[in-house]
């Protein structure tokens, strides 16, 4: 048999240069895991979520599920492509074996297998798969003409902007999108020449044998197979270097993620497969509001990850995130990219200086007694209304309340983290904790999302219920604790950043406000909601742009013909007073107005 001919040498060097250039990575990611990493590795590859991985890989490494949930029509776009090209290469080898038996045949042998059909003798043509092929290789152009569209037209597929790329990005996009046109006209030419195709190449291969003389197809047949292997080349060297190394990444970091790895807010190996698992589709960029509202179009997640990748990473487009998680919502690919904005800051802006933190010697504040504690936050110091809310609330049902800040406190330390300051963070990470520990606390409350987050994922309260008031009045109601009175009145509630997208809490606090008024949902909310603007993770952008955030924000709120804007952090609800002539209260101060007393 013969599976060899010039035209090939392209096809064959760029393969072996890709796979090279891959396993090379992997391998140095791989090795340079913590040993932590590599002991969760250990525990889980034999395990129930190695299955599940797997599974995940299929649904979304070539079914693009999470992107058909968001646009169908880019949904099929990317899957057209990626499945379509899978099962090309799947029934190709099928193809093979059904001609030729469970024979060995070299790589460019399934690839070209139509050029060395005739080259070998072969006459009997299979009809199924000549047509299967045919109209898998249709799927797949479907695909390509819909990418081509979308250069030009995005809007029409659901997209206002799309990504602008590299160098490198251009060359392999380029070729990718002309291989398989390439492949249809040397299929086609074969077609023409030698008879065979399916219910399109065989079409196209009459039409050209018609048009174009039999000696002149006889001089182009070995040029378009050049072509087409020439085209699959220029995209295998330039893959690795591009954003299409994801189609090698985004498989082992599903792995990954299903054996517990996960990025932190220090740098380590890991942090390779989640940047070069980034396709640069481009979903994240229209819900940035940074782009929506203020037109900055150089700083979304898209970009900060290829600059991040290609070492060129910049302080201003690592620090010039509002970190609101709506674009980390979007990502198809479900990259953790709030993290990793912060271990970016982490290596720029840390700064150790152990004298800074003399002024928590012996510093304990904290007033009263009781087994539930009550953590307010900077921010909800400076609103008063709301602790004296929940002071309404705790004495409303005769809760024992230790105070840990009632009359100053020491920090959560999540201000300073998403800095970049994770030295400073610490020290009052380790504070804090030792304080919540010796006042023996079982419950701690806080009406605060971004102290809520902190408390939650970096501080080590085994033991210690942590909970947001808008959980805990939920739960008091619930249990009956906690009787309020309702009325017409019409609340729109504001989903927080932190409290949202950050922690998952969405029904607690609008079953509570459903208990006092009617509840009435602005466009975006919930997993959608809109920043506020205010945001403690920017450290770019001024004043009068936060409020420009804001208010774009409020008017989609007042949209709702609500009497009074309700949120659930001190944050938001100072972002979004100054931006509206309506009432603007925290969850707590709703609730402490509404207390029936038993």
């Amino acid at each position: 048999m013969i599976f060899f001919a010039p035209f090939t040498i392209p096809f064959i060097a760029g393969s072996l240069f890709m796979f090279a250039v891959v396993t090379f990575k992997w391998t140095l990611w791989l090795v340079r895991l913590k040993r932590v990493d590599r002991v969760l590795i250990a525990q889980n590859i034999l395990s129930l979520s190695t299955l599940q991985a797997s599974w995940e890989v299929v649904r979304e490494s070539l079914l693009h599920v999470r992107i058909f949930r968001h646009n169908p029509v880019l949904g099929f776009m990317h899957a057209s492509l990626a499945f379509g090209w899978f099962l090309l290469i799947v029934v190709g080898w099928a193809e093979t074996v059904a001609h030729l038996g469970w024979v060995w045949v070299p790589l460019e042998g399934h690839v070209f297998f139509r050029y060395f059909v005739p080259l070998n003798g072969i006459t009997t043509h299979l009809p199924f798969f000549d047509h299967l092929m045919d109209a898998l290789l249709l799927v797949v152009l479907s695909g390509v003409a819909m990418a081509w569209f979308k250069r030009l037209r995005s809007r029409a597929l659901g997209m206002r902007r799309t990504t602008k790329h590299r160098l490198l990005d251009r060359v392999a996009l380029t070729a990718l999108w002309f291989i398989f046109p390439a492949r249809l006209v040397a299929e086609s030419v074969t077609s023409a020449l030698y008879g065979g195709g399916g219910f399109m190449t065989a079409s196209l291969g009459t039409l050209i044998g018609d048009a174009v003389p039999r000696d002149m197809l006889l001089v182009a047949y070995e040029p378009v197979w050049w072509l087409y292997s020439s085209m699959l080349a220029a995209f295998f060297v330039a893959m690795p270097f591009s954003r299409y190394m994801h189609i090698f990444t985004e498989i082992p970091l599903i792995f990954l993620r299903n054996w517990r790895l996960k990025p932190s807010t220090e740098r380590s190996s890991y942090d390779n497969f989640e940047v070069e698992a980034c396709s640069r589709c481009g979903i994240c960029i229209d819900p940035c509001q940074l782009q929506a509202d203020l037109g900055i179009n150089d700083v979304q997640s898209v970009y900060y990850l290829r600059d991040r990748r290609y070492n060129m990473l910049k302080l201003k487009v690592a620090n010039n995130c509002l970190m609101c998680g709506r674009c980390e919502a979007k990502c198809p690919v479900g990259i953790n990219l709030n993290t990793l904005r912060l271990n970016s800051r982490a290596k720029r802006r840390n700064i150790p200086n152990e004298g800074r933190y003399r002024y928590l010697r012996n510093l304990d504040r904290s007033v009263g007694e009781g087994r539930v504690g009550y953590f307010a936050g900077c921010m909800t110091q400076l609103t008063p209304a709301v602790q004296r809310s929940m002071d309404k609330i705790f004495a409303a049902v005769g809760e024992s309340v230790w105070y840990a800040d009632r009359d100053g406190g020491v920090c959560c330390g999540r201000p300073l983290m998403l800095t970049g300051e994770t030295d400073a963070a610490r020290k009052m990470v380790a504070y804090n904790t030792d304080l919540f520990r010796r006042h023996e606390i079982t419950m701690l409350v806080t009406s605060c999302p971004i102290c809520l987050k902190v408390f939650r994922e970096s501080y080590n309260l085994e033991g210690i219920e942590i909970l947001h008031h808008s959980e805990y009045i939920d739960r008091l109601i619930v249990e009956g604790r906690l009787t309020l009175r309702h009325d017409d009145e019409l609340l729109t509630y504001h989903d927080p950043c932190e409290l949202g997208r950050g922690a998952g809490i969405y029904d607690e606090p609008r079953r509570v406000i459903e208990r006092v008024g009617k509840l009435v949902e602005a466009v975006h909310n919930r997993r959608d909601a809109l920043c506020c603007g205010g945001s403690l993770a920017n450290t770019v952008i001024n004043d009068s742009q936060q409020q420009r955030i804001a208010e774009r924000m409020t008017r989609e709120l007042e949209a709702t013909q609500c009497q009074c804007i309700v949120t659930a952090c001190p944050l938001c609800n100072k972002s979004i007073a100054r931006t509206t002539r309506l009432k603007v209260v925290d969850l707590a101060e709703v609730v402490a107005q509404n207390i029936v007393k038993n």
